[in-house]
């Protein structure tokens, strides 16, 4: 059979071949539109720079035809409410903290950081390999979302208060701005803890309304100029040793979803999530430096403090396991991680970064 002969019975001419392959690319690589709500401020070009990235890659990866438009915190919700706006289908998805949402229960604490949990890698690595994902994601379900890694931001500062806090008496009647389940710690201690949103934070701690703040670090601290109001800047911020950031998808958008979108859009956070942490390396010992040259008092908690903050959390964390399953389970689960975890810390780890932080100095 001579060749145009057997193009024209096999159909397989170049119009023909693209008629019968156009439909599969179309079904594949399907035209998609999200809107992703965060909770933060533009200002905050780290926080909410990761999830600007995490759509960027997105974009890049599909070649536009999976396009996810970012609104910062109040313009579609307030940052206090992308959870909820995720799980009624306002917005398919947004970049938070998951313990913002504590006060629905408390198991969404483990979703960024417990008090006195994980530092950041431990942390991630239960996520990501010990069991963390899935059992979050469980959880998570009930509020028809489900959650990929979006960031983390390291350990975090002690926050900046506008008197010394030398001994565990100087908690008592303190209103403290501070995220998640932790203020129910200090709230032991006799503190009054207050959740406000990043870019509500320095108008209440300049008039008053709170006698200290804390945030995330030097980086975004000086951003939101918390020094001006308050000089005492403490460490370390023992309620997130390593908070991760969360994507929350809507259950239903996600599983509607291509299944390499899906693959696009985990492996885009997990991009996103390496970006932030190497962007605070960056910025946080050069902010802090400008800090303290302009007169910030830079303090460590007493000992006496952080022991009485440990008993207290240990004691939450133990009453709140007893009345609540989904919460003993998680915390059984990244208890057992972290101790495995730090006990090879402190083999080598703690001890190569002692060594090199002494001969770093100056």
């Amino acid at each position: 059979m001579k060749r145009r002969d057997f193009i024209k019975v096999t159909g397989m001419g170049v119009a023909g071949g693209a008629a019968l392959a156009a439909p599969a690319i179309a079904q594949s690589t399907p035209e998609i539109k999200w809107r992703m709500a965060a909770s933060w401020p533009k200002s905050l070009d780290t926080l909410y720079g990761g999830a600007e990235m995490m759509a960027k890659m997105v974009a890049e990866a599909t070649d536009n035809k999976f396009q996810i438009q970012l609104f910062a915190a109040g313009e579609i919700v307030p940052g206090l409410q992308v959870l909820d706006a995720v799980q009624n289908g306002t917005v398919e998805c947004g970049h938070t903290a998951s313990y913002y949402y504590f006060g629905k229960d408390p198991t969404f604490t483990f979703g960024s950081a417990v008090p006195f949990g994980p530092n950041m890698r431990i942390n991630q690595a239960w996520y990501m390999l010990g069991g963390g994902k899935d059992l979050l994601n469980e959880f998570y379900k009930g509020y028809n979302v489900t959650s990929l890694l979006a960031g983390n931001t390291g350990c975090q500062m002690g926050g900046w208060f506008r008197k010394e806090i030398k001994t565990v008496d100087d908690l008592k009647g303190l209103k403290f701005r501070i995220g998640g389940f932790a203020g129910r710690v200090l709230q032991k201690l006799g503190a009054v803890p207050q959740q406000i949103a990043g870019g509500d934070i320095y108008p209440a701690l300049e008039k008053g309304t709170i006698d200290g703040a804390e945030w995330v670090g030097p980086y975004d601290d000086e951003k939101l100029g918390f020094y001006k109001v308050a000089p005492h800047y403490y460490y370390p911020g023992w309620w997130e040793g390593g908070p991760m950031l969360l994507a929350f998808v809507n259950l239903d958008k996600w599983n509607a979803l291509p299944k390499h979108y899906r693959s696009i859009l985990e492996q885009a956070g997990q991009y996103a999530n390496d970006w932030m942490m190497a962007k605070y390396d960056q910025g946080n010992p050069p902010a802090l430096r400008r800090l303290l040259a302009g007169g910030t008092k830079l303090h460590a908690f007493p000992p006496a403090v952080m022991e009485a903050c440990l008993k207290a959390a240990k004691e939450l964390h133990s009453e709140t396991a007893a009345g609540n399953a989904n919460f003993k389970k998680v915390l059984e689960s990244l208890t057992a991680f972290t101790n495995n975890g730090y006990q090879w810390f402190q083999v080598a780890e703690v001890g190569y970064d002692n060594f090199m932080a002494r001969h770093s100095q100056g």
